[in-house]
């Protein structure tokens, strides 16, 4: 089970790398701090349907409905994690506030994986 869990995690790691610094629109980054908009949904549904797909590579399809749990919870969260850092973070990158809030914002992110992992365990 301890293999299973670092394993999960790792691909967590990679999927968070991937969609949040390689796969990231302009006009998701632009619309993250607007509620409810497409872009900013779109943003944070890839990161949900990503994590369904890590935990059902680890778990396998017996667990397809907790995987699916994972991902919607994974969504919210990621969701209302970025709209708060858009809307009560510091944007100028000049700046160590900046720095401060986007480092809240990633351990806020790396917290719901230690969750996601935790349920698994």
């Amino acid at each position: 089970m301890e293999a299973a869990i670092l394993q999960l995690l790792i691909l967590l790691q990679v999927k968070h790398w991937y969609i949040d610094f390689v796969n990231q629109s302009d006009k998701e980054v632009a619309s993250k701090g607007i509620y409810g908009d497409f872009y900013g949904l779109w943003h944070s549904a890839k990161h949900g349907i990503l994590t369904t797909l890590c935990v059902v590579f680890v778990t396998g399809y017996v667990y397809i409905i907790y995987a699916i749990i994972m991902g919607i919870i994974d969504f919210a969260l990621h969701y209302h994690i970025d709209w708060t850092k858009m809307n009560y973070g510091n944007r100028d990158i000049k700046t160590p506030e900046f720095w401060n809030h986007l480092g809240l914002d990633q351990m806020a992110h790396q917290l719901v994986y230690l969750f996601i992992a935790f349920m698994m365990s």
